[in-house]
């Protein structure tokens, strides 16, 4: 006598498979940051004008943040999250925000103000030269 298998046992291995498969693709946002652009000294960013101040700029293609703390004082940043490379989404109440997994960055020094990110955002060598802010 063979025993063949029940429609229980063949739905509970295929929901099996399926969440499995679900499990492992869980480690990819999706929104992985390629490789960070060539950028020259030099290279204007951003002019002041639009980095508003308590708040930054994202500048994506260049994957770079520039924020203003207070008013001329002004940072950039790598706009990589250190968690899992995604890139940054927003800049508000002080923080950098990345929407991959929740992490926040200080405007002021890019240190974590939320985990899961343990790592600061690392900084970027700027120079403000009338209204235009350049990589140093």
């Amino acid at each position: 006598m063979t025993n063949r298998p029940t429609r229980r046992t063949i739905l509970i291995a295929t929901g099996a498979t399926g969440a499995a498969a679900l499990v492992a693709s869980c480690g990819d946002s999706g929104d992985k940051a390629e490789t960070a652009p060539s950028l020259s000294p030099g290279q204007e960013l951003v002019t002041t004008a639009d980095v508003p101040v308590g708040g930054g700029t994202i500048l994506k293609d260049e994957k770079v943040v520039v924020t203003q703390p207070k008013s001329g004082e002004f940072k950039a940043f790598s706009a990589i999250c250190t968690h899992r490379q995604c890139t940054v989404g927003s800049v508000s109440d002080g923080t950098i925000n990345c929407p991959c997994h929740g992490s926040k960055f200080n405007i002021t020094d890019g240190s974590v103000a939320s985990p899961p990110a343990t790592r600061p955002l690392p900084e970027k060598k700027i120079t403000v030269d009338g209204n235009s802010i350049r990589l140093a």
